[in-house]
C-alpha cells in the first residue's frame, strides 16, 4: 500500500492566481471564490475543517459548516462539545476551505468570539426541527453506550417539546472567526502553485505572494 500511495499525485492546472487579479477585499475576494464553487457543483462548498488547540496543546480537527460571512466567519455548535472548551482555553484557531475540483483552497486564521443571543436564537429557529430538536438530545463530545441511547433521548426531547416551540438551549451558540489572515491557494503544475496572502495590519490590509 505504501507504495500506491507515494505514486498518487496530480498536476494541477486547471487555472492560476496573480497578485494583480485578486481584490484588495479579501472577503470580497472569498466571496468571489465561495460563487465559483457553488456554480461549479461543489458539494457543500459552505463545509469548512476547524482546527484548534486547548490548553493541553493537542490540536484538534473537524468539519463545521460556515453560516454567515459579516465582519467573520460564522459557525454554530455546541459549546460543552470539545471544539467549544478548547476555543474558551484559547480562542485563536484556523479555518480551512477544500475544493479539489477547482484544485483550490483557502486558508483563515483568527480569534474567535461568540455571536449574541439573539443572533443563534434567530438562526437556531432557521434550522429544520428535527435539528432542532437534535442540539437537545446529543450532549456533544460525551461517551455514550449505543446508538440507542441517544436515538431514545431524541425520541424523549422529541416527546417532551410535543407541538411547542423549542427553545435555543443555553448550551448551544454560535462563533465568529475575527480574521487576522487569509491565504488562497491555487493548484499549479509541478508544484509551483499559486498562494495570495491577506494580512491585518495597523492600516488594513496587505496582500503578497508565498512561495509554495
Amino acid at each position: 500500500m505504501n507504495a500506491d500511495l507515494a505514486t498518487l499525485r496530480e498536476n494541477y492546472s486547471k487555472a492560476s492566481l496573480d497578485i494583480d487579479d485578486v481584490s484588495s477585499d479579501p472577503f470580497a475576494q472569498f466571496i468571489i471564490w465561495f460563487e465559483e464553487a457553488r456554480n461549479a457543483g461543489i458539494k457543500e462548498p459552505n463545509a469548512m475543517i476547524l482546527a484548534t488547540c486547548g490548553k493541553d496543546m493537542m490540536p484538534q480537527a473537524r468539519t463545521v459548516l460556515l453560516k454567515g460571512l459579516d465582519s467573520g466567519f460564522v459557525f454554530y455548535t455546541n459549546y460543552q462539545s470539545d471544539k467549544g472548551k478548547q476555543l474558551d482555553e484559547n480562542p485563536n484557531c484556523t479555518l480551512l476551505f477544500v475544493w479539489l475540483d477547482l484544485e483550490r483552497q483557502i486558508k483563515i486564521n483568527g480569534r474567535i468570539e461568540k455571536v449574541s443571543r439573539e443572533e443563534a436564537d434567530e438562526y437556531f429557529h432557521s434550522r429544520p426541527r428535527l435539528s432542532q430538536i437534535g442540539a437537545w438530545a446529543s450532549d456533544q463530545s460525551t461517551v455514550i453506550p449505543s446508538r440507542s441511547f441517544l436515538e431514545q433521548s431524541f425520541q424523549e426531547k422529541t416527546e417532551a417539546f410535543g407541538e411547542n416551540e423549542i427553545p435555543l438551549p443555553e448550551h448551544w451558540g454560535g462563533y465568529r472567526v475575527i480574521t487576522n489572515e487569509l491565504e488562497f491557494w491555487q493548484g499549479r503544475r509541478s508544484r509551483l502553485h499559486d498562494r495570495i496572502s491577506y494580512r491585518k495590519g495597523s492600516e488594513g490590509w496587505t496582500t503578497c505572494r508565498l512561495s509554495p
